[in-house]
C-alpha cells in the first residue's frame, strides 16, 4: 500500500527510480509529499516502486505544482549525470533542495539547488553546496570546503576545512580530503580513500594515501 503523504507536505517527483532516490525518501519528513517517481525505463513504469506510481516524463506536466529532486548516477555512471539531469528540461525554480532531518546545516553555510542531503550529514560554517550535489548519509563538509556542481558525496566521506571539490565529480565512500587541497572536476576517488594531495582533473585516485588509477 502507498504511505500516506504528510498532510502539509509539497508536492515533489523524484528522478530515476533509483537506489539515491529510494534513500531520499527516507529524508523527505513532514516537508515534502511525494507524488511519484519519474523513470524512463517501461518495466519500471509497469511494476511502480516502494508503493509509489512511476511514470514517464509527461509526469513533469501532470504534476505542474511539483517541484523536482534529480539524483541520477554512481560510480560508473557519474559522469552523465549533468546531462541526463539537463535533459529533464526543468526550471531553475523548479528544483527542491531535500535535507534530512537529522542533518546538521550551519546558518552559514551555502545549499545550491537540486541538492540531497542524507541522514547525519554535516555541514559547516561557510561551506559552500554547489546545484545538483548528492550527499550520501554521515558526510561531514567542514568549514570554507566548496563542493561543485553535479557532485556525488558518498557516505562517511570527511572533507577538512578549505577543500575544493570540484564539478561532476565522485567522492567514494569513507574517503578523506586533508584540508586545503583541490579536486578536479570530474575526478573519482575510491572507497576508503586518504587524499592529502591536489587530484588532477578526471583522474581516477584510490589508497591510503591516493594514488592515481587513470
Amino acid at each position: 500500500m502507498r504511505p500516506e503523504p504528510a498532510a502539509k507536505g509539497r508536492p515533489l517527483l523524484l528522478f530515476p527510480c533509483n537506489g539515491n532516490a529510494l534513500e531520499a525518501l527516507a529524508c523527505l519528513g513532514d516537508k515534502w509529499a511525494l507524488e511519484a517517481f519519474l523513470d524512463d525505463t517501461p518495466a519500471k513504469q509497469a511494476a511502480g516502486c516502494a508503493g509509489y506510481p512511476v511514470r514517464g516524463r509527461e509526469a513533469l506536466a501532470q504534476w505542474p505544482q511539483a517541484q523536482v529532486l534529480a539524483v541520477p548516477g554512481g560510480p560508473h555512471s557519474y559522469r552523465e549525470r549533468r546531462a541526463l539531469v539537463e535533459s529533464l528540461r526543468v526550471p531553475e525554480e523548479r528544483w527542491a533542495s531535500v535535507v534530512h532531518p537529522s542533518a546538521s546545516v550551519s546558518p552559514l553555510a551555502r545549499i545550491g539547488r537540486n541538492v540531497l542531503l542524507m541522514a547525519g550529514v554535516v555541514v559547516t560554517a561557510n561551506a559552500v553546496i554547489g546545484d545538483h550535489v548528492c550527499v550520501l548519509p554521515n558526510a561531514v563538509i567542514h568549514h570554507d570546503t566548496v563542493v561543485g556542481d553535479w557532485t556525488l558525496v558518498g557516505a562517511g566521506v570527511t572533507l577538512a576545512g578549505h577543500v575544493q571539490v570540484g564539478e561532476n565529480c565522485y567522492l567514494g565512500s569513507g574517503t578523506s580530503v586533508l584540508q586545503g587541497v583541490r579536486i578536479g572536476d570530474g575526478a573519482l576517488t575510491g572507497l576508503g580513500s586518504t587524499v592529502i594531495r591536489h587530484v588532477p582533473p578526471g583522474a581516477r585516485v584510490a589508497g591510503v594515501p591516493t594514488r592515481v588509477l587513470s
